[in-house]
């Protein structure tokens, strides 16, 4: 089969692996689209995802729909169609039963952060235990399916603010992200949602998801004290320190997107002196399953797709997916290049 491998910096090659059999527990999904996101591009970029180096070719890609092509347990039936939890939840934390997701030494799909690495979806056929396949509802495209774990990221962060019925929500940062967690927050019935970015093509794609506002911070200021949410999907410092201080007084705060694991320059005193609700968010527990539903039942949020290539295109799709001016989110598809 093929598969799409990351040797280390720039170096991508599309290679012939063998197609894995399904052990006891497990499911040979046959792959459709994979999902570029900011961690695939670090990889192959930077050969690392911050502390994670490739020491092995590695595939990447978590963000993926496809269809099941074999389920030795027979409670799949072949070609339905899925799309996966990525995670592998580590040690059981007893104080935080319900949040696998932040138990230590977990895995995830295409990731460097395990030895051996945890392979990932961009290959015509991968494994998963059956436990992280989730169904399709009839009707949902494989496309629009592959933006399930994104915005699984998005509704994390939404939950962790307590929801956003009837509330000014700000979402600063206008990639892929930021662009899914705004579609969210519209879709579960905010009363106003601006998003912000330094760029106009993110913005243009924030306002086709029915966004009420959006703001060029490179040529405006956020008004100070006017959203009752705010989640911050950019991880830019500059971005931080501005959402602060346009969250309302006792309003809340979420921490979406990555930041560096380093110091920066981040003013504090907005957030105390507005005695702010300030949460980190990281990744999802089990808010897959309600991102799957809101696929279903709002196909606007398609429009973070912007581009889709074929797997022998994978160098141009990842150069177009670095282009956040030009990109939303991009997929790599696999369903031309199946050999079996």
């Amino acid at each position: 089969m093929r598969a799409i491998v990351i040797n280390g910096k720039e170096d991508l090659t599309l290679a012939e692996l063998p197609v894995p059999e399904p052990g006891p527990g497990q499911v040979r999904i046959r792959t459709a689209y994979v999902g570029i996101c900011g961690s695939d591009l670090h990889y192959y970029y930077e050969g690392a995802n911050g502390a994670f180096v490739i020491r092995e070719p590695l595939v990447p890609g978590h963000e993926m729909s496809g269809t099941v092509d074999a389920d030795p347990s027979g409670t799949l039936a072949p070609g339905t169609p899925v799309t996966v939890h990525p995670a592998t939840f580590g040690e059981k934390l007893p104080y935080l039963a319900d949040a696998p997701h932040l138990w230590p030494n977990g895995a995830y799909l295409g990731s460097a952060s395990t030895w051996p690495h945890t392979q990932g979806a961009a290959a015509e056929y991968f494994l998963v235990d059956a436990a992280m396949v989730r169904t399709l509802p009839e009707g949902l495209p494989l496309q629009r399916a592959a933006l399930a774990e994104p915005l699984a990221v998005g509704l994390h962060g939404i939950a962790l603010a307590g929801g956003v019925a009837d509330q000014r929500v700000l979402v600063t940062g206008a990639g892929a992200i930021g662009l899914v967690t705004a579609a969210a927050a519209v879709a579960l019935g905010a009363a106003e949602v601006t998003s912000t970015d330094v760029l106009g093509g993110p913005l243009a794609r924030a306002r086709q998801l029915g966004v009420a506002h959006t703001v060029d911070v490179t040529s405006q200021e956020l008004p100070a004290e006017a959203f009752d949410v705010v989640l911050e999907c950019s991880g830019v410092p500059a971005s931080i320190n501005a959402a602060f201080v346009a969250a309302r007084r006792a309003g809340t705060y979420v921490q979406v997107g990555m930041v560096p694991n380093a110091p920066s320059g981040i003013n504090l005193a907005p957030m105390i002196s507005k005695e702010l609700t300030v949460r980190g968010s990281f990744r999802f527990n089990d808010e897959i399953d309600a991102a799957v539903e809101m696929l279903a039942a709002h196909p606007q949020i398609e429009h973070v797709l912007t581009h889709t290539f074929p797997a022998t295109d994978a160098v141009a799709a990842f150069a177009t997916a670095k282009d956040s001016d030009a990109s939303g989110k991009v997929l790599l598809d696999l369903t031309t290049d199946h050999t079996a």
